[in-house]
């Protein structure tokens, strides 16, 4: 194997569990997340020569997969729906009743704000950051982010609380 291939291979088989959480945050749905994990890889191989050049090469995989998720969002998201709803998975130990209503929460949440939440938020990227990444404007990041988080409280305001009977809603 040629070392710059050896190098890919290295990078992407420590940082894939990475880029699958993150793809899940986007997608929820863990074959969604894969199938973006397994474009951004190979997109990554493809401009590897230059990848494996920058500064932050776990920024450029990062954009990278985000760009894959939003455009697989564009292509598919509004054509085509293979199943009604995910398939549930089963919680992993260390997820809290919080965490679990937050990721279902943000399922409902729009992709492009999700997108900007994920990378705010859950990255910890700077407006900066997550402007160059989605190629828009700080102001569109300011603005997406504002209305992602409005959106993700409306949504968690109409969740009830895992202490709470199916029915009934919690005071606001």
């Amino acid at each position: 194997m040629r070392d710059r291939d050896r190098d890919y291979v290295d990078y992407v088989t420590a940082r894939t569990p990475w880029l699958r959480q993150v793809a899940f945050l986007l997608t929820h749905d863990w074959h969604r997340a894969d199938d973006v994990v397994q474009t951004a890889i190979t997109q990554l191989y493809r401009h590897w020569r230059r990848a494996s050049q920058v500064e932050n090469l776990d920024g450029y995989a990062r954009t990278v997969l985000v760009r894959s998720f939003l455009s697989e969002r564009r292509r598919w998201g509004s054509r085509v729906r293979l199943t009604a709803d995910p398939p549930e998975y089963p919680a992993r130990v260390e997820d809290h009743a919080g965490r679990i209503a937050v990721r279902a929460a943000l399922a409902e949440v729009p992709p492009r704000q999700r997108a900007t939440l994920v990378l705010r938020f859950y990255c910890d990227l700077t407006v900066e950051q997550v402007a160059e990444v989605l190629r828009c404007s700080q102001g569109t990041v300011k603005s997406q982010t504002a209305r992602g988080l409005d959106a993700l409280r409306r949504v968690l305001a109409d969740t009830p609380s895992p202490a709470t009977p199916a029915g009934e809603r919690t005071a606001s």
